[in-house]
């Protein structure tokens, strides 16, 4: 069972550098990288101290088509590539810059501010202002920071599952060790559901999961494999699922809170304080609940006693 997290104490005593200070003692690899950027076409306005860790990056403007985003983040939304495109030409003005890491061959990638490149593609821009950080990892690590637009449940599992791919090929390591990056095991495995099938109602089976799911001590690659096999038992419950609420229908049931009450009923540890067990056993079993569901019995003031909130939009 995962961990709970605890609510951080923190101190109230000043943190981080000074303005001054983060102008200072730029640490070598910022430096080095200002004038990588140079060499590749575009231009290191200034290299500093990040004001709160003292890492170095470096402010520049970079020629717009080397600049492209990374490949497990979220899918792009026309739709918001659309509005911020007519905000930045309605304005005249391209304020909020793109994070970016310099690849080895001089183009450079962008983990947060693909909907913001895209929307200055569409403009016909030139450049791009970018904060370049040195260290290629950040690339990996940006999703807790990214605040451009928010995440539903889906593209958030997919941009996490798309990352642990792109690690796994080339790292040795657990994925236990990557917790950080990856934020909750349970957007793993909803990840490995939704690259199954994109309309996957996720939400539904979220709160089974987040209490059962863990980060493994194995080998990432390995553990990826164990959670396709969960995704492909998690698809087969959610057809179980939607064949029971098409009987309900069938039975002039229309209440949107079906799929939440027929989960609800088949959840084994719904009112345990403290589950046991590993969670593909607790899908067996609510997969076993689901295909001997008598829809039969099933009257309307149940359904209307077990109301929630209807499943969250995907």
């Amino acid at each position: 069972m995962a961990k709970r997290k605890r609510k951080v104490k923190r101190s109230s005593e000043p943190r981080g550098l000074t303005a001054t200070e983060a102008a200072s003692d730029v640490p070598a690899e910022a430096r080095k990288l200002a004038e990588q950027i140079g060499v590749d076409g575009g231009v290191a306005l200034a290299a500093y101290r990040e004001p709160f860790g003292g890492h170095g990056v470096v402010l520049a403007m970079l020629p717009i088509e080397k600049v492209a985003p990374t490949p497990f983040q979220r899918d792009l939304s026309p739709t918001h590539v659309e509005r911020l495109a007519l905000v930045v030409e309605k304005l005249g003005r391209f304020l909020d810059p793109i994070v970016a890491v310099r690849n080895d061959d001089g183009t450079y990638q962008t983990p947060n501010g693909n909907h913001r490149l895209h929307a200055l593609k569409k403009l016909s821009a030139r450049a791009v202002t970018a904060l370049v950080v040195p260290e290629a990892r950040v690339a990996y690590q940006i999703l807790a920071l990214n605040t451009e637009r928010a995440h539903n449940l889906k593209e958030k599992s997919l941009e996490v599952i798309r990352m642990a791919r792109s690690l796994a090929v080339d790292s040795d390591r657990a994925e236990s060790d990557f917790a950080f990056e990856f934020e909750e095991p349970a957007f793993l495995t909803l990840g490995c559901a939704y690259e199954q099938k994109p309309r996957f109602a996720g939400s539904s089976y979220q709160p089974v999961i987040r209490r059962l799911d863990a980060f493994a001590d194995v080998k990432l690659a390995k553990s990826l494999a164990a959670r396709g096999e969960i995704g492909k038992l998690l698809i087969e419950l959610d057809e179980a699922v939607n064949e029971v609420i098409a009987k309900l229908k069938e039975r002039d049931f229309t209440s949107p809170y079906l799929k939440a009450f027929v989960v609800a009923r088949i959840n084994p540890i719904r009112f345990a304080k403290n589950p046991t067990g590993d969670l593909k056993s607790v899908l067996d079993k609510m997969l076993a609940s689901a295909k001997k569901f008598d829809a039969g019995k099933v009257k309307a003031s149940d359904v209307q006693a077990a109301a929630g909130p209807p499943a969250a939009a995907e």
